[in-house]
């Protein structure tokens, strides 16, 4: 897991991890693979806390549930924004946990930094967490557009074959 930068003094802290879930398997699930000992976790069980939460302990990470309770994980994502944009947070990278695949669109819409379908998986937790943190991402369930040729490299492209083709070489006449 990748940590935040070193302080001034040459000490690299850990990272802090607030969870927001009201459900007990995922934080069990949570901090089982993402748990060791430069690892801490804050657990807020009401939506409505998490941002004076975020304030209050400015964790390295928000992973938040789609469904929490009071408020739901986009409700969160898009109040900590907001907060954000106003000043009155600092920028927090937020991992959101998808229930299913129809929740992407919602997602997409939350400002979240990365998301996860359920069910998770230690190795994914480590990934959306890692990219969230350096704000690479990670979108699951998005699917990846192809690149599209334009005409003119395509035409380029099949000439400089043409050109060194191996059937055809250059001869002297003479």
């Amino acid at each position: 897991m990748q940590f935040p930068e070193a302080r001034a003094d040459g000490y690299r802290r850990g990272v802090h991890i607030l969870l927001a879930t009201d459900a007990d398997w995922i934080v069990d699930e949570v901090t089982a693979a993402l748990g060791g000992p430069e690892t801490s976790f804050s657990v807020c069980r009401d939506g409505r806390a998490v941002a004076g939460v975020v304030g209050d302990r400015e964790p390295d990470l928000v992973i938040t549930d789609l469904q929490v309770g009071s408020m739901g994980g986009m409700a969160i994502s898009l109040a900590l924004r907001n907060d954000e944009s106003v000043g009155a947070l600092r920028r927090t990278p937020i991992l959101m946990l998808l229930d299913r695949q129809a929740d992407v669109y919602l997602a997409q819409r939350s400002h979240a930094d990365a998301w996860l379908i359920k069910p998770l998986d230690a190795l994914r937790l480590k990934r959306g967490t890692e990219a969230a943190i350096a704000g690479t991402g990670l979108f699951e369930g998005v699917p990846i557009a192809p690149v599209v040729e334009s005409e003119a490299s395509q035409v380029e492209a099949d000439e400089a074959e043409t050109e060194n083709s191996p059937e055809e070489e250059p001869a002297n006449a003479g």
